[in-house]
């Protein structure tokens, strides 16, 4: 009799074990996500990849590999926007300049466009803006941190020509002359900021833009753009005399033109040598064909008969 009563406890025991050990797995929360290993929760990294400067880059550059590696750092403090992998940033304008240490994020490399925050000019020049179209301003996308020169055209009748009646100092201009003058006059001129209009809504009942291959929507409806240039004090008064009396189109430099290929670092923009184009440029150096004169000869009429 004692030997089942010690039986039965025995069992009782062993019961008893087997109901904790349920009661404590069913207590456990049950875990099917991705951060989970064979149903147990995994505690999150709490660092992560960020791509950082190890150069000061310049702006307008394109970013080099040397310039550039991987850090692990708190994922609080990877900024919105940040990359992961230097080949995301390798071969891309900076559109700001960028200090040693810092985080490379797409506020560099693809800013919003049309907007200005703050406007650092280059030492010893002076930031000027001007307004271009979608014609005249490459389409109205030109960025920051890129390289624009200035085409100038300057319509005839700001070059009169006029003959001087001797007899009463009397003037004439002469008309009937094409006296139009073209010329590339600034060169290399680095853009630091632009600025666009919002966006207008599109009116009730109008059908959207048509868009373009790219997804991107493309619509020719004259918009303006404010483009800041860094000039010198000499570039700044003939750009001020052709925005009073000229016609101002600006033309879309390559980065690459004023980046040293062995550095990396800037290059003074060269100047290259133009003739400028007038009517006679193009009638003696392209072979326009000027109208020729023709002369027809009018029969007189018949006298009429005597009475």
């Amino acid at each position: 009799m004692r030997r089942s009563n010690r039986l039965v406890l025995l069992i009782g025991v062993l019961l008893a074990a087997v109901a904790f050990v349920g009661i404590i797995v069913l207590s456990q929360p049950s875990c099917t996500g991705t951060d989970c290993n064979n149903g147990v929760r995994q505690t999150p990294n709490p660092n992560g990849p960020v791509v950082v400067a190890i150069a000061d880059i310049p702006l307008s550059t394109r970013i080099r590999a040397d310039q550039v590696q991987v850090n692990t750092v708190p994922i609080t403090s990877i900024l919105p926007g940040a990359f992961t992998d230097p080949s995301q940033v390798v071969g891309q304008v900076a559109r700001q300049p960028v200090v040693s240490g810092s985080q490379i994020t797409q506020q560099i490399t693809n800013p919003q466009q049309g907007v200005i925050t703050n406007i650092t000019c280059p030492v010893t020049l002076r930031c000027m803006s001007l307004q271009v179209d979608q014609v005249s301003g490459v389409g109205t996308v030109i960025k920051t941190g890129d390289y624009v020169d200035m085409v100038v055209g300057i319509t005839a009748d700001k070059f009169p020509v006029i003959t001087l009646n001797p007899a009463d100092n009397s003037i004439q201009v002469l008309a009937g002359l094409n006296n139009t003058s073209v010329k590339l006059l600034l060169q290399g001129l680095q853009v630091m900021g632009t600025l666009l209009p919002p966006a207008a809504p599109p009116a009730a009942g109008a059908s959207a833009p048509p868009t373009t291959s790219g997804g991107g929507p493309t619509t020719l409806n004259g918009q303006s753009q404010i483009v800041v240039l860094a000039v010198s004090a000499q570039q700044a008064e003939v750009l001020k005399f052709a925005q009073i009396d000229g016609q101002i189109s600006l033309a879309l430099r390559s980065p690459d033109d004023f980046i040293d290929p062995a550095t990396g670092q800037p290059l003074p923009p060269t100047t290259a040598e133009t003739t400028g184009v007038t009517l006679k440029v193009l009638v003696d150096n392209y072979g326009v064909l000027p109208p020729e004169l023709v002369q027809t000869v009018t029969p007189l009429a018949s006298p009429s008969p005597r009475r």
